[in-house]
């Protein structure tokens, strides 16, 4: 690359992210909590060092916005957003660290705003919403070693990965990109530096509380990830993900510029490392069938450098083209913006607005009738005799049917659900098994099959309307009595995903 240029002011970039994280707060509490919300949630009333579906940091964030903020919507969603205002400023970095100018660094925080995976990130407190954040800091680590050719940041590489380890067992396709980009490239001098190694023994301390939990538990977490692979692969979930590459993980209209960040990437000498910390996970996602998003957070290292190399070929135009080339990039990623907000973001609870997105967002539709669904519940509850009440326990089928009775629930006294779902699997079932009990989730043929005397007792509704996966796959409430087996035969079974 040239010569380094002078380094710009990030004040425009901080401002588009704050900006970014406004708009964000203001519009977060709109609808309720999403069912993955609430998984999260009821795991954080049960910190532990790992969970059955993913590691264990997610959830302490949400342990520790539980003691902030209560159950609030936009409180909890706060950490969701930073880490987005967070992404959006380094991707600035990442561009003046390149090399690029004002212009460069605007339009890229722009188009990562207004791409629909960190905009969805930002509406929701999902592990995914760190995940992004890890890929990116580690990518910018990469981008300032490369740069000043400082081995010493190898140990902020390693705290990221360990970070991310906590978070999303699959960042290790990201870290696997990361050693093959310092084999196959002149970075691999730095096999023999200290400080790699360190970043490698740094990634595996902040990892091995984890770790030792997979172990004490034989990897359950390995084992139950395999089936939600086949899940999704048999649904088809795992489709289109390159075709997804293009229309969700980055602004459609940024296209050519994260392109050309790939190809500048490939044919600069010091920077090839991070073409291969991009193309492997890519490469081994979609031999593996994994879902589009789960390498989206490699795109602001690919726009960074792309609007590194388009602001120099445009400043080698004329005046006129290169204005209105650039007022076409800047239109266009922000028309694309726009649209993509009005499907993501909750901007109104009423109206033509929250009808437009409800029907082109299953993510929002999965945030509606869960307080409805616990009002049910208890009144279900509140109609029983007495003795019945006495000894009663609540079988769900799903986490999220599980995190609305455990967290909502308490407004109404409702006992603590029972379910072999997920991480509900580990904490047991009841030492003194109900007498009676509601069931969720559930088909009337599979509640007869499990328990005595069921009958259907209510419906799960919602006051908009929403047709989404509670209501329409699991619409029915039955009580029934005792269960037919033990249930530490049905327990014997494993954990089921749901």
């Amino acid at each position: 690359m040239a010569a380094r240029r002078p380094e710009v002011s990030v004040i425009p970039v901080v401002v588009i992210a704050a900006l970014f994280g406004i708009a964000h707060m203001l519009t977060n509490g709109q609808y309720g909590f999403h069912r993955d919300e609430l998984q999260f949630l009821s795991d954080a009333q049960h910190m532990d060092w790992g969970f059955v579906p993913y590691p264990p940091l997610t959830a302490a964030l949400e342990h520790l916005g539980l003691q902030m903020f209560g159950l609030s919507l936009i409180g909890l969603r706060l950490f969701s957003v930073l880490a987005q205002v967070t992404v959006i400023v380094v991707s600035g970095l990442m561009v003046r660290d390149l090399g690029g100018g004002r212009l460069a660094q605007v339009f890229t925080a722009i188009a990562v705003a207004l791409s629909p995976a960190p905009m969805a990130d930002a509406t929701e407190f999902q592990y995914s919403s760190f995940d992004f954040l890890w890929w990116v800091l580690i990518a910018w680590s990469v981008i300032r070693l490369l740069r000043d050719d400082e081995p010493r940041w190898w140990v902020a590489i390693g705290l990221f990965a360990g970070l991310g380890l906590q978070t999303k067992y699959s960042i290790a396709f990201f870290l696997t990109g990361v050693l093959v980009g310092v084999l196959l490239t002149d970075a691999r001098r730095y096999v023999t530096s200290g400080w790699f190694w360190a970043g490698g023994a740094i990634a595996l301390l902040v990892f091995s509380p984890n770790l030792a939990w997979l172990i004490k538990h034989d990897f359950i977490s390995y084992h139950f990830l395999q089936g939600i692979h086949a899940r999704d692969v048999n649904e088809g979930r795992a489709d289109g993900f390159l075709r997804d590459q293009f229309r969700i993980n980055a602004n459609l209209f940024a296209a050519p510029v994260w392109l050309a960040g790939v190809f500048a990437y490939f044919s600069n000498r010091r920077y090839r490392m991070l073409a291969w910390m991009y193309a492997v996970p890519l490469l081994l996602f979609l031999f593996a069938q994994g879902r589009f998003y789960y390498i989206s957070g490699a795109y602001p290292m690919l726009l960074a450098m792309g609007s590194v190399v388009g602001e120099r070929w445009l400043h080698s135009m004329r005046p006129a083209w290169r204005v209105g080339i650039a007022t076409l990039l800047f239109t266009g990623v922000s028309a694309i913006g726009l649209y993509a907000a009005l499907c993501i973001v909750p901007f109104a609870s009423s109206g033509p607005l929250r009808d437009f997105a409800l029907r082109r967002n299953n993510d929002l539709r999965e945030e509606v009738g869960w307080n409805e669904l616990v009002t049910q519940v208890a009144a279900i509850r509140d109609a029983l005799p007495a003795e019945q009440q006495d000894h009663l326990g609540i079988v769900v089928g799903n986490y999220g049917e599980y995190g609305a009775i455990a967290l909502l629930g308490q407004k109404y006294h409702l006992p603590r659900p029972i379910t072999a779902i997920n991480t509900g699997w580990l904490r047991g079932y009841p030492q003194t098994p109900p007498s009676t009990v509601i069931v969720l989730g559930s088909s009337h043929k599979r509640a007869d099959e499990l328990f005595s005397d069921c009958r259907l007792a209510g419906h799960s509704v919602n006051a908009w309307g929403v047709v989404n996966e509670e209501s329409q796959y699991h619409p029915d409430i039955f009580v029934c009595g005792p269960l037919r087996k033990s249930w530490s035969e049905v327990w014997g079974y494993g954990p089921e995903f749901g």
